[in-house]
């Protein structure tokens, strides 16, 4: 592993995927001494192991503990589809700045992606995608891939069966656009001027969610400009088109009934060309200067933008595209942002879309506190002391619609003091609600802000949306340029049960008016079969954990119909193996939901949503402790391919390399506890 800025963990990655060899200890049902919990714990300890729930949690103790870094962190990869790399490869040829060792890397890296079909897809085992597998094949033929070469002809083939460049998404358009491979005109406008609109009109740029509004922003600038840098002819993908470029219609498709939304938006969006096209253009100037500006400002002294690739990839051509070098110190800076985002060994390199190491450093402490490792651990105490260090203590782009709120909180990343998030702030503070640190008012503290925080961002319909509060103007989702359906951040049931569990573990009743509002939030969310739709993770096992823990936490009455339709739902659901799963596929097909190949988180969290509920004592839950336990490699972690993160329901899929190990540590911990509080 070669390190950037910050340490990996480097078996919580897909480049350094080996078991560590465990040949002393045996598994059996006698009882087993271990001297220490691991052997730099400073306090002694005596670990009796008894059984084999013992001793896999013992083992996944370790792992963790082996795995924690010398600053007090997790981090693991985070893993999407291969477009991010892609358009690493794309950005360095824009800019004039390829490193040839580097860039054969990352070719080596798309090649070995690439299905024995011939094209790439958005989550392991999933259908082929024309966006993701156009975008690979571009990027290696710039990196000197021949057509000729069979991977190629087979990805051609793919594309062409699909129906050309022209079905592909907007992204992808833009960066063929970049190089003069797709017309600027076919692609739906974002005018400029659109940074001008006041923060009280029905559409202004806080009305978008963060990560559309940190991405459209520096968009609207390169769009504005429209540069083209005609790559060399060997390079080109013109035979990606089903019909000659010139003879191609580049309009957009119209809805077949004559007045939908989906047709008022495309008539405005060519109105939007014509004005592009006018001369008269009185307020761009002052539009460029004051997203130019919006760029500048929302760079953090790292040099990220937002906190991921999107937004700091475009900002980097943003910038470019208004004349600055590429050694001004705000590209440099953005420039080694995002190789602090990458992952690379001898062979191959990888750009992740996002780090998370908050997230990655509150699961695992998390999954080793419910699991019984001493709260005054040297290894609790350092992680708990490093996440807060990263509270976030500036105010952020949410504070447009909350401008009396207090700054708190916690982001995704190392540093993103723009966008701390709900989801992070609440694992956060669960993770070290009872961790023991030298200052316990420091820590009480942050975490009164941070609650403070989280309930300051509860929106009018009782639930939480991730980033933004009210951010729920729907027919945004419906413009041509929102092809990913993702430029809102709506409330969903996942963080609202989330915050539930927070307000529950925090001594909060279901009397508190917050409380109250989540509850009826959650119930008119409800599907009718019993579970609850996941935001972020796939899909409704994911959702349906989040809402059951809350629920439980707050003091809901357990045995209420609703409650046990959702039970009743993931008894159902379970696999004949013990286990459950989900295949992301359920996004796009409702009859799917809760149906897949078993995997260990998606098992966890129908084991913690059935516990939560009073199922402890099930054939259910003992079935799927029993998977857990018999899954388990011999050096306490397990093996997960398919993606269970969300990144944009349908269109981006997250494999999170921490999930398959903390989470069954957070069940088997959970089991062990409330079965020896019952015996």
């Amino acid at each position: 592993m070669i390190p950037y800025k910050h340490a990996i963990s480097n078996a919580l990655t897909s480049f350094n995927y080996l078991y560590t060899s465990i040949d002393d200890l045996e598994t059996s049902d006698k009882e087993v001494k271990i001297s220490h919990l691991v052997k730099n714990v400073v306090k002694e300890n005596e670990i009796v192991v008894r059984t084999s729930l013992d001793f896999a949690i013992k083992l996944t103790n370790d792992f963790f503990l082996r795995e924690q870094l010398p600053a007090g962190y997790w981090w693991a990869e985070l893993e999407s589809n291969v477009s991010i790399t892609s358009e690493y490869i794309m950005l360095f040829h824009f800019l004039g700045i390829v490193n040839k060792e580097r860039e054969r890397k990352m070719a080596d890296y798309l090649l070995n992606k690439q299905t024995k079909e011939g094209f790439w897809t958005i989550y392991y085992g999933g259908p082929g995608d024309i966006s993701i597998t156009t975008e690979a094949y571009f990027a290696l033929k710039l990196s000197g891939c021949s057509a000729d070469h069979s991977a190629m002809a087979k990805a051609r083939a793919f594309i062409l069966e699909k129906g050309g460049v022209i079905k592909c998404r907007v992204f992808t358009k833009i960066f063929l656009a970049l190089f003069g491979e797709f017309p600027w005109l076919g692609i739906p406008s974002i005018p400029i001027e659109t940074m001008l609109l006041p923060n009280w009109a029905y559409f202004n740029m806080y009305e978008l969610s963060s990560w559309s509004r940190a991405t459209i922003i520096p968009l609207s600038i390169v769009m504005s400009e429209r540069p083209v840098k005609k790559p060399p002819p060997w390079a080109s993908v013109q035979e990606l088109y089903t019909n000659p470029p010139q003879a191609t219609d580049y309009s957009l498709s119209k809805d077949h009934c004559f007045l939908t939304w989906e047709n008022v938006l495309i008539a405005m969006d060519r109105m939007h060309k014509i004005y592009e096209g006018s001369p008269i253009r009185p307020f761009k100037k002052k539009a460029m200067a004051t997203a130019e500006k919006w760029v500048l400002d929302h760079q953090e002294s790292t040099g990220d933008w937002g906190g991921i690739q999107p937004v700091m990839l475009y900002s980097v051509l943003a910038l470019h595209c208004l004349g600055y070098a590429n050694n001004h110190p705000a590209v440099a800076k953005g420039l080694v942002a995002l190789a602090n985002f990458c992952i690379e060994n001898e062979n191959e390199l990888v750009l992740q879309s996002s780090i998370s190491p908050v997230w990655d450093t509150a699961l695992a402490v998390k999954a080793l506190v419910d699991s019984g490792v001493p709260t005054d651990h040297p290894a609790l105490t350092k992680s708990a002391l490093w996440l807060l260090e990263r509270e976030a203590r500036k105010p952020g782009d949410w504070r447009v619609k909350s401008p009396d709120l207090e700054p708190g909180g916690w982001a995704f990343e190392f540093i993103n003091d723009y966008y701390p998030d709900v989801d992070d702030s609440v694992f956060v503070m669960l993770a070290i609600k009872d961790i023991q640190v030298r200052d316990q008012k420091i820590k009480e503290d942050a975490i009164k802000r941070g609650i403070t925080w989280c309930l300051g961002m509860q929106s009018k319909n009782g639930g939480w949306g991730a980033y933004d509060k009210d951010n729920t103007k729907h027919i945004l989702n419906q413009i041509p340029f929102s092809d990913m359906e993702a430029l809102i951040d709506p409330p969903t049931a996942d963080l609202t049960g989330r915050m539930l569990e927070l307000m529950g573990t925090y001594g909060y009743s279901k009397e508190f008016p917050a409380a109250a509002r989540a509850v009826e939030f959650i119930r008119k969310t409800q599907e009718p079969e019993g579970p609850w739709w996941g935001r972020w993770g796939v899909n409704y096992i994911y959702g349906s954990w989040s809402v059951l823990s809350g629920l439980s936490a707050i003091g809901e009455d357990l045995a209420l119909p609703y409650i046990r339709r959702a039970v009743d739902w993931l008894n159902l659901k379970q696999n004949k193996d013990g286990g459950w799963g989900e295949t992301c596929e359920s996004y796009h097909d409702r009859s799917l939901a809760g149906v897949g190949e078993s995997t260990s988180s998606q098992t966890s969290w129908a084991l913690l949503s059935l516990m939560a509920t009073g199922e402890v004592h099930s054939s259910q839950v003992t079935e799927g402790i029993s998977y857990l336990i018999s899954t388990q490699r011999p050096d306490g972690a397990w093996d997960e391919d398919h993606y269970t993160g969300t990144g944009f329901p349908k269109f981006f899929m997250i494999k999170y390399h921490i999930y398959r190990n903390c989470f069954p540590l957070m069940a088997l911990g959970t089991y062990r506890k409330l079965t020896e509080k019952k015996n």
